[in-house]
C-alpha cells in the first residue's frame, strides 16, 4: 500500500512539470501480462480527447488501483500521450494444504474459494492473512486451542505464486471442571446434569462429552435457560460464562454464573382475537391453567395445539401467540393467547409429481384431504404419512402454495421420489436350528404401478422346504378393503432338530381380507384349506404314534382366522419408538379331520429412558385347544419356545414337554404344548463408532417364558399346566444387523434357571433369517 501511494505521488510529480492541462491524443498501457487492456480502459475514467489536469491523473490512478489487479501504478505524459505503467499482482498457481485431519481438505478449499483464494485468482496478502485467522478461529470453536495455521508464499515464473497452508491442529481440550454459581432453587449436580459438556468419568471410554466445543456450550446454556423458564423463573438470567484454558491448552474449566430470580405462577389464562371454534372447546386445549407454575414450554405447546386445531377448520395460516403479562409484586403471570385465524383456505387442486412408475390413482386413494374442501392441516399431513407407509417412495414432501390471484385457495402439491418396490433375490444363510438356508423370491410390491403385491418364493433348509405364491390387492374396494390369496407347499423333517422326530408335508391355500378400522388399526379375516401328511420313523416318540393310530396320518383341515392389529411404531424394520399389538384367533372348523383353535396375542412397547437409551417390552401369549369330536389339539399345531424370538440362552424349541424316542430312551425331543407364555425386557443402546444405527440394534435383555400343556400325558416329562413358577429366565446381550445377505442376529445369553431336560446354549446366531 505504501509503495502504491508513493508511485501515485511520483506519477503526479512526473506530470507536474507541465503544470498545464492537455488534451489526451492517445493512451498507452505498459506492463500488462494477464489483465486485458480492455479491463484497464473500462476502469480508467479518462478517454482520448479529454482535457485533463494533474488532479484528474491522480484520480485515474486511484480508480485503477481500486480494481485490485495491480500492486503498483505509474502515470506519465509523453507529449499529449498519457502513459499508464502497471505492475500486476501475482495470480495463484496452486494451493496446498497439509496437516489437517479434523476438517477435510475439500471443506477448507471451499472456504478459501468463497473468500477469493483459488487457483487462477489474483493473490492478495491481506486476504490470506484474514483466512489464516479465520481457520484458527474454526479450530478454536472445536476446542483445539493449540491449533496454529501458517502460510508460505512461493514465487513462481510468469508472476505467479504457490500457496502452502500448514495446519497444526493440536488436540481437543478436555473439560476438567464444570461449575454453576448462583443457584439456590436446584442442586448444582442436577443443573450440571443438563449439560452435554461433562467431565468424563473413568468408565466413559467412548464418550466425547468432555471435548469442549463452543457450539455445545451454547446449546447447554440454552438448555439451562429453558429449564428455569419451564419452572416459573421468568427473570432467570445467565450473568456471565467463563471458559478458562490451562497454559498447555489441553484443559478447559467452565463456570456459569446465574441469577435465578423469583418463581412465578399463572394468575389467569385468557383468550383473545377471533377464536373461530367455540371458546369452551378452545379452553380445553389450553395446557397452562391458573395457579400452575409458569412454563414457557406449556405456552409454546399450547400455541401449536391451537394452530393445528384452527388448521383443521381450514385456517391453514392461523397464528396463535401466547403473551405473558407479569406482575412482579405478586410474582404472578397473566397469560393471553391471541388468535389470528387469517382467511379460511380451500383446496383447489391436489397435484403429484415424481411418480414416473406409480399410477396417480395409487397415490390419490391414500388422500384424506379432498379437492374442493376446506384445507385441513391434519388431513394433509395424514395423507403424506400414508404415502410414506406405502414403501414405494424414498421421500415424500408436501407444499401448500396459495393460488395466484386468489386470497382463499391453495394447491396441495405432493412430490415423491420413487424407489424400487420390486426385487428378484437369492439368499444363503445359516441358522443353528435349521442349518443351511437357501432361498429365492420374485416380489413386486407395486406390480406395474398398480399398488398390488405379487410374490413367488422358494426357501429350503435342512429341516424345511417352502414354496409359495401370493397376491394382495390393498384396495379391493374403494373403502380400503384388501383382498389376497396364498398357495403354498411346505415340508418339515424334524429328525435332525430338537422337535420330536417326524416329517410333515402340507399343501394348501387361503383367501384373506383386511378391513381398516382407523389409520393404525385393522381387522383381518382368512379362509383356507390345507392337507397334511405325517410320516414317522424309528425315533418317533410313542405318544405321537398313539395319536396317529387314533386320528390317522392324513389330515385335511378347513381353517379360518380372525385378527385385529394396531401399530403406532415409528418404522416397520427395527423400530425404536411407539407400540404395536395384535390378537388373532384361528381355527379348523367343522368338516375338518380335526377341529381345534389357537388364540395368539403379540405386543411390544418402546419407552425412551435417556437420549440414547430405549427400553423395549414385548410379549407373546398363546392358547390352543380342541373342540367337537377332537380330544386334543394336533401335536403338529403345538406352540414351541426357546431360542431367537423367544427365550434366548435355551436351544431353539427346546423348552416345555418332552418325550423319549422309541429307539433311544435317553434321547428326548420337544413336544410343545397348548399354552405359551413368553416375553422380554430389553434396553436398546447405540453401538459406539457407528453413525447410522437404523440397520443395527444392540441391546441387553432379560427373557422369560415356557410352554405348558393342559393335558399332560404320562409319556412326557417336564410337562406342567400353566404355572408362573415354571417360567424359564435368561439374560444377556444381543445384536441384529441388516446386511446385504439378510439379517445377521446373534446373542450371548446365560440361562438363569434351567431345569430337568432343558438344553441351554450360550452363543446363538442366525444369518439370512429375520429375528
Amino acid at each position: 500500500m505504501k509503495r502504491s501511494l508513493l508511485s501515485l505521488l511520483i506519477g503526479s510529480l512526473a506530470i507536474a512539470p507541465g503544470a498545464q492541462a492537455f488534451i489526451v491524443s492517445d493512451i498507452r498501457i505498459d506492463g500488462l501480462q494477464r489483465v486485458s487492456a480492455g479491463t484497464v480502459f473500462n476502469a480508467l475514467p479518462v478517454e482520448v480527447g479529454d482535457d485533463i489536469q494533474s488532479p484528474d491523473i491522480a484520480g485515474a490512478a486511484r480508480a485503477l488501483y481500486q480494481t485490485g489487479y495491480f500492486n503498483d501504478i505509474r502515470m506519465a505524459r509523453e507529449g499529449d500521450v498519457l502513459v499508464v505503467g502497471v505492475v500486476e499482482r501475482p495470480s495463484i498457481s496452486a494451493i496446498e494444504i497439509k496437516g489437517n485431519k479434523a476438517i477435510k481438505t475439500e471443506d477448507l478449499m471451499t472456504g478459501l474459494e468463497r473468500s477469493g483464494l483459488a487457483e487462477g485468482e489474483i493473490f492478495q496478502q491481506a486476504t490470506l492473512e484474514a483466512i489464516r485467522l479465520e481457520l484458527e478461529r474454526q479450530y478454536v470453536a472445536q476446542g483445539r486451542y493449540g491449533a496454529r495455521i501458517t502460510a508460505d508464499v512461493e514465487a513462481q515464473p510468469r508472476n505467479r505464486v504457490k500457496l502452502r497452508i500448514n495446519v497444526k491442529e493440536g488436540k481437543v481440550a478436555t473439560i476438567q471442571h464444570v461449575n454453576v454459581v448462583g443457584n439456590t432453587a436446584f442442586p448444582k449436580d442436577e443443573l450440571i446434569g443438563l449439560f452435554e459438556l461433562q467431565k468424563a468419568e473413568w468408565y466413559q471410554f467412548f464418550s466425547s462429552a468432555d471435548k469442549y466445543s463452543r457450539e455445545k456450550l451454547s446449546g447447554d446454556l440454552e438448555r439451562l435457560r429453558s429449564w428455569y423458564l419451564d419452572r416459573g423463573y421468568i427473570n432467570f438470567n445467565i450473568t456471565s460464562t467463563q471458559v478458562s484454558i490451562s497454559p498447555d491448552k489441553q484443559s478447559v474449566y467452565i463456570t456459569v454464573n446465574v441469577d435465578e430470580g423469583d418463581k412465578y405462577t399463572v394468575s389467569d389464562v385468557k383468550l383473545a382475537g377471533d377464536l373461530i371454534i367455540p371458546e369452551d372447546e378452545a379452553r380445553k386445549l389450553l395446557l397452562a391453567q391458573p395457579e400452575q407454575v409458569f412454563s414457557r414450554k406449556l405456552i409454546t405447546t399450547t400455541e401449536e395445539i391451537l394452530s393445528r386445531r384452527l388448521g383443521n377448520e381450514g385456517y391453514t395460516f392461523a397464528n396463535v401467540t401466547g403473551i405473558p403479562k407479569p406482575d412482579h409484586d405478586d410474582k404472578t403471570v397473566e397469560l393471553t393467547f391471541f388468535v389470528d385465524p387469517g382467511r379460511r383456505a380451500y383446496v383447489r387442486r391436489i397435484n403429484f409429481s415424481g411418480n414416473t412408475k406409480t399410477d396417480d390413482e395409487v397415490l390419490r386413494r391414500e388422500m384424506r384431504q379432498m379437492e374442493g374442501a376446506s384445507a385441513n392441516t391434519q388431513k394433509i399431513e395424514q395423507s403424506k404419512v400414508r404415502l410414506e407407509r406405502l414403501g414405494y417412495f424414498k421421500e415424500v414432501n408436501v407444499e401448500t402454495p396459495p393460488v395466484p390471484g386468489t386470497s382463499d385457495q391453495i394447491d396441495v402439491n405432493y412430490t415423491v421420489e420413487e424407489q424400487p418396490s420390486g426385487s428378484v433375490t437369492a439368499s444363503i444363510g445359516y441358522s443353528q436350528s435349521d442349518g443351511l438356508l437357501l432361498g429365492g423370491s420374485v416380489s413386486q410390491s407395486n406390480f406395474l404401478g398398480s399398488g398390488n403385491k405379487v410374490t413367488v418364493g422358494l426357501n429350503k433348509s435342512d429341516v424345511s422346504q417352502l414354496y409359495n405364491f401370493s397376491f394382495m390387492d390393498p384396495y379391493y374396494t374403494i373403502d380400503g378393503v384388501s383382498r389376497g390369496f396364498d398357495v403354498y407347499y411346505r415340508t418339515y423333517d424334524y429328525s435332525d432338530s430338537d422337535i420330536s422326530s417326524y416329517a410333515a408335508d402340507t399343501f394348501g391355500g387361503n383367501v384373506r381380507f383386511g378391513y381398516p378400522l382407523s389409520e393404525t388399526q385393522s381387522i383381518n379375516f382368512s379362509l383356507g384349506v390345507d392337507g397334511t401328511e405325517i410320516t414317522t420313523g424309528a425315533g418317533t416318540p410313542q405318544v405321537i404314534m398313539d395319536y396317529l393310530t387314533e386320528e390317522g396320518t392324513k389330515f385335511t383341515n378347513i381353517k379360518t382366522s380372525l385378527g385385529w392389529s394396531q401399530s403406532e411404531l415409528n418404522r416397520g424394520l427395527l423400530p425404536t419408538a411407539g407400540y404395536s399389538q395384535s390378537l388373532s384367533l384361528s381355527a379348523a372348523i367343522p368338516g375338518s379331520t380335526t377341529t381345534f383353535y389357537k388364540l395368539v396375542y403379540r405386543g411390544q412397547y418402546f419407552q425412551p429412558i435417556t437420549r440414547s437409551l430405549t427400553a423395549r417390552f414385548a410379549t407373546r401369549l398363546g392358547y390352543g385347544g380342541a373342540y367337537g369330536s377332537t380330544s386334543e389339539m394336533p401335536f403338529f399345531e403345538n406352540f414351541y419356545a426357546g431360542g431367537f424370538g423367544s427365550v434366548r440362552g435355551y436351544k431353539d424349541n427346546s423348552l416345555g414337554p418332552k418325550a423319549a424316542q422309541r429307539d433311544n430312551a435317553d434321547d428326548f425331543n420337544s413336544m410343545g404344548g397348548d399354552v405359551l407364555v413368553e416375553g422380554t425386557v430389553e434396553v436398546l443402546f447405540p453401538l459406539p463408532f457407528v453413525k447410522d444405527q437404523r440397520s443395527l440394534r444392540t441391546s441387553v435383555f432379560f427373557d422369560y417364558g415356557n410352554v405348558f400343556d393342559t393335558t399332560c400325558s404320562s409319556q412326557v416329562v417336564d410337562c406342567s399346566k400353566p404355572d408362573l413358577s415354571e417360567l424359564r429366565y435368561s439374560a444377556g446381550v444381543g445384536l441384529t444387523w441388516i446386511t446385504p445377505l439378510g439379517p445377521l442376529t446373534f446373542s450371548l445369553a446365560k440361562a438363569l434357571n434351567a431345569k430337568g431336560k432343558d438344553e441351554t446354549q450360550t452363543f446363538q446366531f442366525s444369518l439370512g433369517t429375520p429375528f
